[in-house]
This record gives C-alpha cells, structure tokens and sequence, in this order.
C-alpha cells in the first residue's frame, strides 16, 4: 500500500456479467468509470484480444487477487468486511484470519441490512478505522453502495469482491487449480449453480462478445488504460484457496 497514491483507491473487477450490466444501466456504467477496474475471467480477455491485439498478463479475480494482496502485505493492517450472511462473513474473517494472522479482520455487517442502515454502517466502518474496506454485496449493487457512502476517510483501499466470502467461507467450492488457470471457472461454477447462473453464462457470455464484435466491426478500440497498464507486472502464482504457492 505504500506505492499506492495518497488518498482513497476504489477497486472494481469488470467480467462479462458486470459488462452486460453496464452497457444497460447507465448509472453503473458512471460508477465504474470513478473505481479502478481490473480485469476478471475469460471474456474481457478475449475483449482485451479482439481490441488490442493482446491479453491481459493476468486473470485478477476478486476471489484469487485480494487473498493475495494481503498476504504480500506484510506490515499489518486493519481490514473491515461487509456483506454475505451473517454466519458466512464471520466464517470468511476466520479463513482470512488463519492465512494471514498478522492483519486484523473485522466484520461490520452482513449485506442484507436495509438501505436506511447504510449510514450507521459507516459509523461503524468509521470507528473501526480500516485500512482496507471488503464490500460483497454483489454487482453492481457493491460498487454503487460503495459510491454513494464511502468517503476517503472511511478506508484508504476499498474492495467490491463479490462471492469472496462464499469461497472463504466454505459456502461455495472453487473450481479445481487446472480450470482456474484456464481461465474456465466460470464454467464449474455453472456446472453447480445452474439454475442461478444459467442465464448469466449460458445468455450473457455470447451475448458479451456479441457487443464486443459489433463494437469492434464500427471501429471501436481504445489506446491502453491505465487499468491496463498497471497489469504489466504479473502476479504470483495462486493456491486452490487464493493464497500464493
């Protein structure tokens, strides 16, 4: 955290499901273009192909980056955590616990308190003084709660992680370390959720790279951002749990 700049720095992650949100609400669409996006799952890599004639040196997932940043991070920090179910996001602070002691892991409050509460959450994110603000609420509801109630006094780094505090809990299994690498967890996720994720793969995946495609046959193409950019250097290899080798 030392390198980052002073103030706060908001991290979003952007794969195909969020693109299609996206292109269809514009107020996320608006949210997303004041975080810091990095690159999540096979889509937006092939997005990144079609546009730029490269990939992206690496998948940075939510559930795989952010166990990983704080265990690279040795000086220890306070790390606040909000969202998931009550049992699950105590259960995740235990994991993140056992794998990186030297941090102090605080829940705040489950994702299922009524939008009236958000601001005694934050009071009690205030009070707790994080370094570091964990948001799993899911897209785009995360990265719009976080816009509109998180200021830079209440973290220096903010997360939106998505399903994190399922996989660290235990409540949903990864995918094996060989489909992970492959960049096809999407598709074992699929295998045992699909009655939950069947339109989300099955519909949106196609529907994903149509949009790009089409964008691209108009002449669409950006010169590197500087998300892009920041991806230069590779990240460490990543256990099953999302922990380095």
């Amino acid at each position: 955290m030392a390198s980052m700049p002073f103030g706060q720095t908001v991290i979003a992650f952007l794969n195909a499901n969020n693109a299609n949100l996206m292109m269809r609400d514009p107020e996320f669409r608006a949210v997303l273009q004041r975080q810091m996006i990095l690159p999540d799952g096979h889509g937006v890599d092939i997005a990144s192909l079609i546009f730029h004639g490269e990939r992206f040196p690496a998948n940075l997932n939510g559930t795989d980056f952010v166990p990983a940043l704080l265990t690279y991070i040795d000086k220890p920090k306070r790390v606040a955590m909000i969202g998931a179910r009550p049992d699950t996001l105590k259960r995740a602070a235990e994991s993140l616990r056992r794998h990186a002691p030297w941090h102090e892991f605080i829940p705040i409050a489950d994702g299922y308190f009524d939008p009236t509460q958000s601001d005694a959450v934050m009071k009690e994110v205030r009070r707790a003084a994080p370094d570091i603000l964990l948001v799993a609420m899911g897209s785009p509801m995360q990265e719009k709660w976080i816009d509109r109630h998180v200021g830079p006094g209440h973290a220096r780094l903010v997360i939106s992680v998505g399903a994190l505090f399922d996989f660290l809990s235990g409540d949903v299994p990864r995918a094996p370390k060989r489909m992970r690498r492959l960049r096809l967890e999407w598709l074992f996720r699929l295998l045992i959720e699909p009655s939950r994720l069947w339109k989300r793969y099955v519909i949106g995946n196609p529907l994903f790279l149509y949009h790009v495609i089409r964008h691209r046959l108009k002449g669409g193409g950006r010169p590197k951002r500087r998300a892009q950019l920041l991806l230069r250097n590779q990240t460490p290899p990543l256990q099953r749990d999302g922990f380095p080798d």
